[in-house]
Parts: C-alpha cells; structure tokens; sequence
C-alpha cells in the first residue's frame, strides 16, 4: 500500500502558506488597464523587467488601493526610490 496522494505527494505533510498570505483575484477586473500597461512593458523590453518597476509598482498601488492586496509600505515591496523618471532613464540607455 502506498502512503503518497493520488499524485505521488505526502499527504502526511502540511502545505506551508506563501510569505505574504493569501489575496483576491481580480475578478472585476479593476487593475486590468494596470497589469496590461506592465504586460505590454514587459513585451517591448524583452521582458527586462527593470525597464518597467514603475508599471509594476503602479499596478500594485491600484490592487492596494482596490483591497487586492493588504496595504504595504512600497519600500517594503522593494520599491524604495522607484519613479517614473527612472524607468525613462534606463530605456534611452
């Protein structure tokens, strides 16, 4: 008899949660115009996703702000000193 799940897992061990918990998906599509500003960012840069942490950092504020996601200082997110400008800066490098 075999003691893993149905798919080869333990079923004996318990799942550990993400870091930063659980949060809603955006079923109402709130921040759409968001995420695909830093989708679309991301496909013009060859996906070099420095070029676009102002989108990123935008889309996050929008999911704060809408109660996606639980309100975090953005230096906290890795965000601190992140502007506009800067993005600007490094894509006419």
């Amino acid at each position: 008899m075999s003691t893993g799940g149905a798919f080869g897992g333990n079923r004996g061990l318990r799942p550990i949660p993400p870091e930063k918990g659980i949060f809603p998906l955006d079923h109402l599509h709130q921040c759409d115009t968001e995420k695909k500003g830093y989708l679309d960012c991301l496909k013009s840069s060859g996906h070099k996703s420095e070029q676009c942490r102002h989108l990123s950092k935008t889309y996050l504020e929008c999911r704060m702000a809408k109660n996606l996601m639980a309100k975090q200082d953005m230096s906290e997110l890795g965000f601190s000193g992140v502007t506009e400008l800067d993005s600007i800066v490094e894509k006419e490098r």
